[in-house]
């Protein structure tokens, strides 16, 4: 039986006296610690628990999770195939109001809208590079560049059709972009599961506090790739390309596939045929496909456009995407404009492609390509971040307050090595939030993954999936790394 906020039996209280929110800004306790305006309901209530009460609510929300089989992989030494483990769900959400996240939804659309605009132009006229700042080695040098992309021109300029942007709140209590996830950005399942989950334990609570839906997605992202069909058909035979079973997001292929109706596909059940059209095999023979929602890296698509061994992809896929007989999502190619490098243009494309001023600002970002700006990091290594440009899960970050002499020596030595891959941002004060810990509450840092649709229309997530770092201190969100997550409401407040 799951809990029911209704039932609860009041004894001893837990204490918000002793929750520390200072330095950081605390998006449940103002500095005064009281309860802001939209947390102040939940914030009672939570306070009305015992540690006994809380306790029976995390196990009702891990057995939500197992008896749903919500999983995620991980890879070790010891695990080289991986490891399944259930999905790490904090049962208190983190909540927005909805008058702000108007302001980010509009951010976030007008940002991918430029990004889109950028990628085309890099394949194609690159005004940008000519008239800006940039060093045009950055996009010909980055391992994201595809030579075969050149003069390529794609319906409503949709390159990267599903972005997933990662945004912090510093110590203003202000939205940032941390990064931009162009490629195979991942996440969003879990988004929607945690929200299952969440109405599962808190019935009551969850309708009381009026939390705007998430369940459109699936069809969102339906519609999203239909409208970027080349194939004139009302309902062009679609399939969601997975590296199998092994891939740490298969969960996530698969719930998408089934949530959409199409098939979950491998490299192996399609096949290009010599009028370079795109087929699946199927027990009654071949099936054209219109649309492959792609959940492979780029190197990986085509043996004879990438690593030749590649047995994940399909051996003539690119070519016919070149001839637009099939659509790719997310078109290859598209990594060029999520490169952490590249990032720090962001704001300037905006203002080159739309004409406006942006809505949400990046972190301050530094190049490591740059004299100047390493030099400023070398002597300053404690206030800052290193960033490798292309890795993603967390991976290769170096936090400079707590990096060791002998880190930071190897570090400045990589950076030497290869300073284009690298990029320094100042330490944020990440934001924190409520945060279930062994029986009391505590606060724990955390940033916010939103999902952006572009297609004939855009479409934007209401809310994200929130990621949470569960140790005390940490600002490590991410779930291979012992991070966990939040359902996210967005409420009228």
């Amino acid at each position: 039986m799951f809990w029911l906020a209704s039932c609860i039996l009041l004894r001893v209280a837990i204490s918000w006296k002793n929750y520390q929110t200072s330095p950081f800004f605390d998006e449940y306790l103002n500095t005064s610690q009281g309860f802001r305006t939209h947390t102040k309901k939940i914030g009672k209530f939570l306070g009305s628990l015992s540690p006994n009460d809380l306790n029976e609510i995390n196990n009702a929300t891990e057995s939500a999770i197992k008896s749903m089989g919500i999983s995620f992989r991980v890879y070790s030494e010891e695990y080289i195939e991986g490891q399944d483990r259930s999905w790490p769900l904090d049962f208190i959400p983190r909540i927005i109001r909805k008058k702000e996240w108007d302001k980010v939804e509009k951010g976030l659309e007008q940002r991918v809208k430029a990004l889109n605009l950028f990628i085309e132009d890099c394949y194609n006229e690159q005004k940008f590079i000519k008239e800006s700042d940039m060093d045009e080695s950055l996009i010909t040098e980055s391992p994201a560049f595809k030579e075969y992309c050149m003069g390529m021109k794609l319906k409503h300029h949709s390159w990267s059709s599903i972005c997933g942007s990662d945004l912090i709140k510093d110590k203003d209590g202000i939205f940032y972009v941390l990064e931009d996830n162009l490629r195979v950005p991942s996440g969003v399942s879990y988004m929607l599961e945690n929200r299952t989950v969440m109405k599962r334990v808190f019935p009551d609570l969850f309708q009381h506090y009026g939390v705007m839906p998430v369940g459109a997605y699936p069809t969102k992202l339906y519609e999203t790739l239909v409208s970027l069909s080349y194939s004139r058909s009302r309902q062009p035979e679609m399939v969601l390309l997975t590296p199998g079973i092994y891939n740490s997001a298969y969960y996530e292929h698969s719930y998408l596939a089934q949530q959409m109706g199409i098939d979950l596909v491998q490299g192996t059940d399609l096949v290009v045929l010599k009028d370079n059209f795109v087929y699946k095999k199927t027990i009654e023979g071949l099936v054209r496909v219109d649309v492959i929602y792609r959940r492979i890296d780029d190197d990986f698509l085509d043996p004879l456009r990438g690593n030749k061994d590649s047995v994940l992809g399909v051996e003539g896929l690119i070519e016919s995407w070149r001839k637009k007989h099939v659509s790719i999502i997310n078109a290859p190619g598209c990594g060029i404009a999520d490169d952490k490098a590249v990032y720090s243009f962001v704001p300037e494309m905006i203002k080159f492609y739309l004409k406006e001023e942006p809505i949400i600002e990046n972190l301050k970002t530094y190049l490591m390509s740059d004299k100047e700006s390493f030099e400023l990091i070398k002597d300053r290594f404690k206030e800052f971040v290193i960033k490798p440009v292309a890795e993603s899960g967390g991976y290769g970050i170096v936090i400079g307050k707590s990096a060791s002499k002998k880190e930071k020596e190897e570090t400045l030595k990589l950076i030497r090595k290869d300073p284009r891959n690298y990029i320094a941002q100042p330490l944020a004060l990440l934001s924190t939030t409520p945060t279930y810990d062994k029986g009391s509450i505590e606060p724990r840092h955390l940033d916010l993954r939103p999902f952006i649709l572009t297609g004939e229309k855009s479409y934007v997530t209401v809310g994200g999936l929130t990621r949470v770092a569960l140790k005390k201190g940490s600002t490590v969100v991410n779930s291979s790394q012992g991070g966990g997550s939040k359902d996210t409401w967005i409420v009228d407040k």
